[in-house]
């Protein structure tokens, strides 16, 4: 099973660039993992945001393979603990999924087709973090649920 994790976006900022380098490098041990950022819309400032969801969602939809299965993150989605995305992860394998694609939208959210499309709509919480930060985030979580799969000392209970 492979890991990828979608933002759209510029490239990470320093500050997250190292964090996110690091827990994707610790993921790696678990699972082979990538990071794909998906350049932002030309002209955005001039679109509606319904204009510039659609415009994301298309470039998602030109990334997202049929048989991906896909976490969109969404502030409306389910919220976890760390023991359920880990109970997660454990059965996306046990199903034979070949790629999970962990998907952060841009500034406004997801368009409603690609939260259709979504497996699975994840909330990290009801708080807003800035998008960067989210990546940071994102890649730890997976990481610590890879660590309680293997029962490993990285997360206590």
């Amino acid at each position: 099973m492979k890991i990828q994790l979608w933002s759209i976006g510029k490239d990470h900022e320093p500050y997250v660039k190292l964090g996110a380098d690091d827990f994707t490098r610790r993921i790696a041990r678990y699972y082979p993992v990538e990071w794909k950022l998906i350049a932002p819309v030309k002209n955005a400032a001039t679109l509606s945001v319904s204009e510039l969801k659609k415009r994301e969602g298309g470039a998602i939809f030109d990334l997202l393979g049929k048989d991906d299965w896909l976490a969109a993150l969404d502030e409306r989605g389910t919220e976890l603990t760390s023991e359920g995305l880990a109970r997660l992860l454990q059965a996306r394998a046990n199903d034979g999924a070949k790629q999970l694609v962990f998907l952060i939208g841009g500034t406004y959210g997801l368009d409603e087709d690609v939260l259709k499309r979504a497996d699975f709509r994840w909330s990290l919480s009801l708080l807003t973090f800035p998008h960067q930060l989210v990546r940071l985030l994102l890649a730890e979580q997976l990481y610590r649920a890879c660590s309680i799969l293997r029962n490993e000392k990285y997360h206590h209970r």
